[in-house]
C-alpha cells in the first residue's frame, strides 16, 4: 500500500475496502478473521452477508474448519442479477483503452499480495500459480486494449455467468473471468466451495482497480446456485467448468431458459501419455510420475508404451517410484473407488507397480501403476480418481494413435519422442484439444485451450477464447424464454404434433422430387412424401419425408468420404467450391424461379438472392486458404501451434428465410473447413434446396460431403440430436426445437449454434444478406475446433 501514490491513496482510504486490505497486508488469516471466518457474497461492490442463510464449511488438508460460506437463496440471486445488469451498462460503455487500464491495475495488485493470495489457495486445498494469474490478466488488458480497434463489430454479450465446480483450479475460474471482463461484460461468479474464499478475495481486490460496482460479483452455495443463476432473465451467456456428470445435469437444468450455454468438462478427463520407441525414456518417465502422481492433478493420465520398449519404461517406473510417498485422496469415498478398480485390474491379470503398500484404510493411497491391462477393461476405459496410472502398450504408430483416440473424451495429450515428423504427424491425428510434444501440462494465455468431444464444447484461452463473450452486432441474441412441458421422447413424433390426415395413404403418393444422400438421389426410407405448396395454396410438388434412417444414411456416407475430404488441400477445397458457385450460376434462371414459386417473391428479388448466393460460395471458396492459426510469441523457451481443425459430421436445419442464401451460406462455411454437412432444408420453403441438388450433382464435391434430407423439421432434428457421430448441429426453428436439442445433446456432447426463427425471422432475412465480415466469421468459428501443439526446444 505504500507504494501507491498519494492519489491513489486518498481514493483507497475513502472506499470501505480500506480496512480490509490493511488486514490483507498482514496475512490471510487476517482478512478471514475481519469477516468473523463466516463470508457472504460479493455484489454492488461490496460484501453482503444475509442472515438466515444455510452454510458451507471450507476445510484445509487436515479436516480442520477455515470458514463458512453461506448458500445464496433465489432474492440473493435477483439482486445481484440486477447490480450486475447495472454495472454492464456503465462497463460496456467504457472505451476499451479504460477496461484495459482497471486490468492492468488488477495485474499491479496481484503482484503486491501475492503471498496472500497464495496462502489463502493453499488453505482452501485450491493451489494456483500467481505469475501465471498475473501473466493471464495482463494479456486479456491488452486485448481489451485492442478490441476498439481489430473487433469493432463485436458487442459484449452482457451478464455472464462463470459456474466453477470445486474440482477445478483457483486458475480456471479467471481464465473465463478475465476474458469476459475483458470484452465489456459484467460477470457473476458461482464458485465451488473450496474456491469462494480466494474468489472471495480476488473480487474484493478488484475493487482498487476502480472497477464499476456491479461488474464482478460472486455467489456461493452449493450445487443447485448454477442453475437458478440460468434462470435468471438478467444473464444472457453461462459458461460451466467441471466435471461430465454435473455438467450434463445443469445443460439439462437450463434447458428452454433461452440461454447460450457452453461447458468445459476437463475434470476427470483421460488423457494419453503416448511413448514411442524414439523417445529419451529417462525424461518420459521422469515426466509421466510427474504427471500422474501430483497431490492435484487436472487429468487422470494413461500410459500408451510402444512394446518395443515396455520393458525399459517398466524398469525405469519401478526403480522411480520406490520411495514416493502416499497421496491424499478427495475422500473416503474416493478410497473406495481406488480399491474397486485395483481388485478389478488384478481379476483381469493385471500387475501392480506400488511405491508401498496401501494404508489398511484412510484417505491415502500410494502411487500405482497398473500393468498388462486391456483396453477395454474398466481402470483404463474410465480410471477413478487417485494416484493409479493404467498402463496399456501398441505395436505401431498408427495403433498409437488409435489408443489415443480411444476414449469419448478430448482434452489433451503428451506424446515422446526425439522424431519430430512422427510427433507432428501423430499430434495431427489425435482427437484432442491441447498436444504437448515431450513435456506435459504447459500453459499459455496465447494458446487456445479446446475440449473435443465429451471434454467440453467451448474454447478458452488465445484471441479464440474472447468469441464466446462476443456476438456479431447484426446478430440478434436467443431470446430467453420459459421451458415448455416437452416430452422429450416424443419429440418430433407424430404424436408430438404432426397431425396424420385422416384417410391419408402414403403409398398412394408419387414423389416427384427426391433427396440427396451419399451422392446418390433417392427417396425416405419411410416411403413416405409431403405436399410442397406455393403461397396461394397450388401444388408445386411433392418432396420426401425423411427420418432417422435416412439421417443414419447420410451420417455413414459422410464418415466414409469426409476424413479424405479433410486431407485435400485448402486450395483444392477451394476449387471444389468454385465449381459449385460455377455450376449455380449456370442454373441462376432455374433457381430464382424456384424461389418466386415457393415464396412469391418477385422475380427480381429472386435473382437477387440468387447472386447473393453465388457471391457468398465464391466468398468461401476464398477463405478455404486464408484462415489459418499461427505461431504466438512464448514467454518460455520452446515453440508452439494453433491451428483450427474441422469439427467433423455438421447436422444444419435450416431457416425459412431466405432459403437458398441461407444454404450455402452455412453449406460453405461447413465444407470449407473439411466438415461434411447434412442439411435439413426449410420445411416450409423446400423446392429451392431440393432444385440445388441439380447443382451439387454437376459439381465435384465429392458424394457424400453433402446430403439434403427433406422433411418435418421436428422429426429430422430429433434424428440428429440422437446421432452419436454427428458433432454439432447448427438450427434454426422454433424455442421448443432449442430446448429440445439444449436437453439432448448434452450426452453425449454435442456443439450447438441454436437460433429462434420466431425472433430471426421478423427481419425479412436481413441476416443472410448483410454484408457484415463479423457475421461470415461467426459461421466459420462455429465450423471449427482448435488445437494447440507445444513443441519445448530444451
Amino acid at each position: 500500500i505504500c507504494s501507491l501514490s498519494p492519489h491513489s491513496l486518498r481514493d483507497i482510504k475513502n472506499h470501505s475496502i480500506w480496512p480490509v486490505l490493511s488486514c490483507v497486508c498482514r496475512c490471510s488469516q487476517a482478512w478471514l478473521e475481519r469477516h468473523s471466518y463466516s463470508l457472504g457474497f460479493f455484489m454492488d461492490g461490496k460484501f453482503v452477508c444475509p442472515v438466515d442463510r444455510q452454510t458451507h464449511t471450507v476445510t484445509d488438508s487436515t479436516g480442520g474448519t477455515v470458514c463458512s460460506v453461506i448458500c445464496a437463496k433465489d432474492e440473493d440471486i435477483s439482486s445481484c442479477g440486477s447490480s450486475a445488469s447495472a454495472g454492464f451498462k456503465t462497463w460496456s460503455e467504457l472505451s476499451g483503452h479504460r477496461r484495459a487500464k482497471v486490468l492492468l491495475r488488477l495485474a499491479s495488485t496481484l503482484q503486491r499480495y501475492t503471498q496472500c493470495v497464495s496462502e489463502l489457495c493453499d488453505l482452501c486445498q485450491s493451489p494456483c500459480s500467481l505469475p501465471a494469474l498475473i501473466r493471464l490478466t495482463q494479456y486479456y488488458a491488452g486485448w481489451a486494449q485492442l478490441q476498439d480497434t481489430l473487433m469493432p463489430e463485436w458487442i459484449p454479450r452482457g451478464v455472464v455467468a462463470v459456474v466453477v465446480s470445486d474440482d477445478c483450479s483457483f486458475h480456471s475460474i479467471w481464465l473465463k473471468v478475465l476474458p469476459a471482463l475483458a470484452m465489456g461484460n459484467a460477470v457473476i461468479m458461482v464458485p465451488g466451495v473450496k474456491l469462494a474464499p480466494p474468489t472471495l478475495l480476488l473480487a474484493q481486490l478488484f475493487m482498487e482497480t476502480a472497477l464499476p460496482a456491479g461488474v464482478l460479483s460472486v455467489v456461493t452455495g452449493d450445487t443447485s446456485v448454477g442453475a437458478r443463476v440460468a434462470k435468471n432473465n438478467q444473464i444472457s451467456y453461462l459458461t460451466y467448468s467441471g466435471s461430465q456428470q454435473d455438467g450434463e445435469v445443469l445443460a439439462k437444468q437450463t434447458a428452454g431458459w433461452g440461454l447460450t450455454i457452453s461447458l468445459c468438462l476437463s475434470v476427470s478427463a483421460e488423457c494419453p501419455f503416448i511413448i514411442f520407441e524414439s523417445a529419451d525414456i529417462d525424461s518420459a518417465v521422469d515426466g509421466v510420475i510427474e504427471a500422474a502422481f501430483k497431490k492435484k492433478k487436472d487429468w487422470q493420465w494413461v500410459l500408451c508404451v510402444q512394446e518395443s520398449v515396455l520393458d525399459s519404461v517398466v524398469s525405469r517406473l519401478k526403480l522411480r517410484i520406490t520411495g514416493l510417498k502416499c497421496v491424499p485422496l478427495g475422500s473416503e469415498s474416493d478410497r473406495t473407488l481406488v480399491d474397486v478398480a485395483v481388485q478389478d485390474a488384478l481379476q483381469q491379470g493385471a500387475t501392480l507397480i506400488q511405491s508401498c503398500s496401501p494404508p489398511a484404510s484412510g484417505a491415502l493411497y500410494p502411487p500405482t501403476v497398473l500393468c498388462g491391462l486391456a483396453p477395454p477393461s474398466s481402470a483404463a476405459v474410465s480410471p477413478p480418481p487417485g494416484p493409479l496410472l493404467p498402463l496399456l502398450s501398441f505395436r505401431s504408430a498408427a495403433e498409437g494413435v488409435a489408443l489415443g483416440n480411444r476414449t469419448p473424451h478430448g482434452q489433451a495429450a503428451s506424446i515422446w519422442t526425439e522424431d519430430l515428423n512422427l510427433a507432428l504427424e501423430t499430434a495431427k491425428s489425435l482427437c484432442v484439444g491441447s498436444v504437448w510434444v515431450n513435456s506435459h501440462s504447459v500453459m499459455d494465455p496465447s494458446l487456445p485451450q479446446c475440449g473435443r468431444r465429451d471434454s467440453g464444447n467451448c474454447t478458452d484461452g488465445g484471441k479464440e477464447g474472447l468469441y464466446q463473450f462476443l456476438r456479431p452486432s447484426p446478430s440478434p441474441a436467443l431470446p430467453r424464454s420459459t421451458p415448455t412441458s416437452l416430452d422429450y421422447a416424443a419429440f418430433g413424433t407424430t404424436a408430438s404434433g404432426f397431425m396424420v390426415p385422416e384417410g391419408f395413404d402414403p403409398s398412394s403418393v408419387t414423389c416427384s422430387c427426391s433427396q440427396y444422400v451419399g451422392g446418390k438421389l433417392c427417396k425416405a426410407d419411410s416411403g413416405c412424401s409431403r405436399t410442397v405448396q406455393a403461397p396461394g395454396g397450388a401444388v408445386l410438388a411433392h418432396c420426401p419425408d425423411g427420418g432417422r434412417k435416412d439421417v443414419r444414411n447420410a451420417v455413414e456416407a459422410a464418415l466414409k468420404v469426409q476424413p479424405g475430404w479433410l486431407r485435400k488441400s485448402p486450395a483444392a477445397r477451394a476449387l471444389s467450391l468454385y465449381s459449385l458457385s460455377d455450376h449455380l450460376e449456370k442454373r441462376r434462371r432455374e433457381m430464382a424461379a424456384s424461389i418466386q414459386a415457393q415464396t412469391g417473391l418477385s422475380m427480381e428479388e429472386a435473382d437477387k438472392e440468387v447472386e447473393l448466393s453465388i457471391s457468398r460460395l465464391s466468398d468461401w471458396a476464398a477463405r478455404c486458404d486464408k484462415q489459418s492459426g499461427g505461431m504466438p510469441p512464448l514467454p518460455q523457451t520452446g515453440s508452439a501451434l494453433s491451428a483450427p481443425e474441422a469439427l467433423g459430421v455438421v447436422g444444419v436445419v435450416l431457416p425459412d428465410a431466405k432459403p437458398l442464401l441461407s444454404l450455402v451460406s452455412l453449406l460453405g462455411a461447413a465444407v470449407s473447413m473439411g466438415n461434411a454437412v447434412i442439411l435439413v432444408p426449410s420445411e416450409k420453403y423446400p423446392l429451392p434446396a431440393i432444385d440445388f441438388i441439380q447443382v451439387l450433382q454437376a459439381s465435384d464435391i465429392p458424394a457424400g460431403v453433402v446430403s439434403v434430407i427433406t422433411g418435418r423439421r421436428n422429426q429430422l432434428t430429433q434424428a440428429l440430436a440422437n446421432h452419436s457421430e454427428i458433432q454439432a448441429i447448427w438450427y434454426w426453428g422454433s424455442l421448443e426445437g432449442c430446448q429440445f436439442l439444449q436437453h439432448t445433446c448434452s450426452s453425449p456432447l454435442k456443439r450447438l449454434w441454436l437460433h429462434c426463427e420466431e425472433v430471426e425471422g421478423n427481419d425479412g432475412g436481413k441476416y443472410w444478406s448483410h454484408s457484415s465480415p463479423s457475421l461470415q466469421e461467426e459461421m466459420w468459428r462455429e465450423a471449427v475446433v482448435w488445437k494447440s501443439v507445444w513443441i519445448p526446444t530444451a
